[in-house]
């Protein structure tokens, strides 16, 4: 698929995951578009699955949706009290993700910043937390107990520990039911999650995990509710992961795709932002003032051309 690309370069709202700036391809296809954007620390076997994502959107190989809308939640960066108090009230959805176990941060600021998130969302609306891994077993189940006391209850806890076997032994020693992340997606065999029964739901990301049918084909296998996240792309990137929440037969919980919030402009005519707790099943139409605008400078072209021309040669051979 050579096609027409662009790259772009869009900076965040807040520091996630480390970075302040995202960045990454898009490619049209006979379809329309589709958005390659693994981060810069992977190497190409990594970043084959996102390019196999990309290029079934631009060819626009998704199945039949089941529904029009699906609910959202709003994610919560490793940032301070009023700052994640501020995001989850602008967010306007009825469930949160919030950040916790950041490096250089401690127990002390996560129970803050949910105490902030449940003053913020209300009795009512529910709380999740993802720890991408930061525990071991023993932090794992003593944080868990303070972050549910603070919280006023979890909905779920994302991968509290790195590895699946760990994820099985805090999984019976909490009450929180536990949700597999980069057990599933980082993994070479994503199903030791559903034989060893190491979470309750399973969070599946269209890049990483090679695009919306091979993900369907996890769900069916794994057995487990799915939570369908982002990988913080733009809506072209949201828009599979849309794709795939929609063609679910069963959609239990809010999905971790509200996430172009965290950006601070998007190269849609229409950026796809959540409504009421939603976001809609529709197509979306890239803006070429956007694109002018977001267009990554030349040295940064040049490093994802190579990256690109890289990964498919690694396809071919």
């Amino acid at each position: 698929m050579a096609g027409v690309r662009h790259v772009f370069s869009i900076p965040l709202r807040t520091r996630f995951r480390g970075i302040t700036v995202r960045e990454g391809v898009l490619i049209r296809g006979e379809h329309g578009w589709g958005e390659w954007s693994p981060f810069l620390e992977y190497d190409d076997d990594v970043a084959r699955p996102w390019l196999r994502c990309a290029e079934e959107a631009a060819t626009g190989d998704w199945p039949d949706p089941v529904r029009d809308r699906v609910p959202v939640n709003v994610t919560v960066p490793a940032c301070s009290p009023d700052e994640a108090h501020r995001i989850v009230l602008a967010g306007g959805c009825a469930t949160a993700k919030v950040k916790v176990a950041e490096r250089g941060q401690t127990l002390a600021d996560d129970v803050a910043r949910l105490e902030a998130v449940r003053d913020a969302i209300g009795h009512a609306g529910l709380v999740r937390i993802d720890a991408n891994g930061g525990w071991d077993v023993d932090d794992a189940v003593h944080a868990i107990t303070l972050l549910e006391r603070a919280a006023g209850g979890l909905e779920y806890v994302e991968q509290p520990c790195a590895e699946v076997e760990d994820l099985a032994v805090v999984r019976r020693r909490v009450d929180v039911p536990i949700a597999a992340d980069e057990s599933i997606r980082r993994a070479e065999d994503p199903y030791r999650v559903r034989d060893l029964e190491a979470a309750d739901i399973a969070v599946l990301k269209v890049q990483p995990l090679g695009g919306v049918r091979a993900c369907v084909r996890i769900a069916e296998d794994i057995g487990l509710p799915v939570v369908v996240s982002s990988a913080v792309e733009s809506s072209v990137g949201i828009a599979a992961g849309v794709a795939l929440a929609a063609a679910l037969p069963s959609l239990e919980h809010a999905c971790g795709l509200a996430t172009v919030q965290l950006l601070t402009d998007d190269v849609a005519v229409d950026p796809l932002l959540p409504v009421g707790g939603f976001l809609p099943v529709r197509p979306v139409a890239l803006s070429d003032e956007a694109l002018a605008r977001l267009a990554a400078p030349p040295d940064r072209v040049e490093h994802w051309e190579r990256r690109l021309s890289a990964v498919r040669q690694d396809q071919r051979s």
